[in-house]
């Protein structure tokens, strides 16, 4: 769940960096071969390192945090949870003018999870639901609830509503910006969580989740993992489901009114700021967003 106004530095990373860096700070693995993942999302860039590891590189500074947050919580949550995370082997330090951050991980197989094949599947809604139930349930002794960090600790929607509304104004035109002031009103008006804080994946779509043989088989980037109101990870509803297999999801993980409004004004900025950002120069992106903006006014 990465700022919406994150400073957009972006330093130059290529193969002879990530070389460097593993020779410095990770030589048993140097000499493993890399392979550059295309398109690696807005976040990170991803090399495979030889055939049982992956390097990841912050892009801006928005992601800066993730190698370490991934690295002290994610080993702790996996015992827990139905489907596979990444598994964090090492963090790397700051050099050779790079500057932040960086880790190596497990590699996981699968491809990413598309609509075409999981739109309609009610059994993918409801591992969905088992998963973030799972996730929700986990309780670490040293976090006492309601306590979380700061790194923790999701932002509210109410955060957010300068620049959602600035960029329903600026898809005039594209889409119905009535039904989206009114969504995104009710949104903010919905009555907020009020049960104890529970933990969220924070970055809950689609690209996130990966299937081996058309099933589930992992979920990725807990950069935004934190502690509080979990409608943020309804997103998933919006970005990869249909109005059925929605339904069998809302049910199975069961949510009430407020929160499904909520997730849907989730579901509904998240996708304005990546379309008003990158959907004129990328159409993958364009199509995505589009798609995520029209079902969570379906709702």
């Amino acid at each position: 769940m990465a700022s919406e106004n994150t400073a957009d530095t972006r330093p130059v990373i290529d193969v002879h960096l990530v070389v460097r860096l593993l020779e410095a700070q990770f030589p048993q693995w140097a000499a493993l071969p890399l392979e550059l993942l295309d398109p690696a999302g807005s976040d990170h860039v991803i090399y495979r390192l030889g055939e049982e590891l992956s390097v990841r590189l912050p892009r801006h500074a928005g992601a800066i945090g993730q190698a370490r947050k991934e690295s002290e919580w994610l080993p702790r949550l996996a015992p827990h949870l139905p489907l596979a995370i990444p598994d964090p082997v090492g963090v790397g330090e700051p050099d050779f003018g790079y500057p932040w951050p960086w880790a190596v991980s497990r590699w996981l197989d699968g491809e990413v999870a598309t609509v075409e094949a999981l739109a309609s599947s009610y059994g993918t809604a409801v591992e969905l639901a088992e998963f973030l139930t799972a996730l929700q349930r986990f309780v670490p002794e040293d976090v006492p609830a309601g306590h979380p960090g700061a790194d923790l600790a999701g932002p509210p929607l109410a955060e957010r509503d300068r620049a959602t509304r600035a960029a329903i104004a600026e898809v005039d035109g594209r889409f119905d910006i009535a039904a989206m002031t009114e969504l995104w009103d009710a949104a903010l008006g919905a009555p907020g969580w009020d049960r104890p804080p529970v933990w969220f994946h924070g970055d809950f779509h689609t690209g996130n989740l990966l299937t081996v043989d058309g099933r589930l088989s992992a979920v990725l980037d807990f950069g935004g993992l934190g502690i509080g109101d979990p409608a943020c990870d309804l997103t998933i509803a919006f970005t990869l489901m249909s109005a059925g297999s929605r339904t069998a999801f809302r049910e199975a993980l069961g949510v009430d009114d407020a929160t499904w409004t909520r997730g849907r004004g989730w579901a509904l900025t998240t996708a304005l700021n990546a379309y008003t950002s990158y959907a004129a120069v990328n159409p993958r992106v364009a199509a995505q967003t589009t798609r995520q903006i029209t079902e969570a006014l379906i709702g």
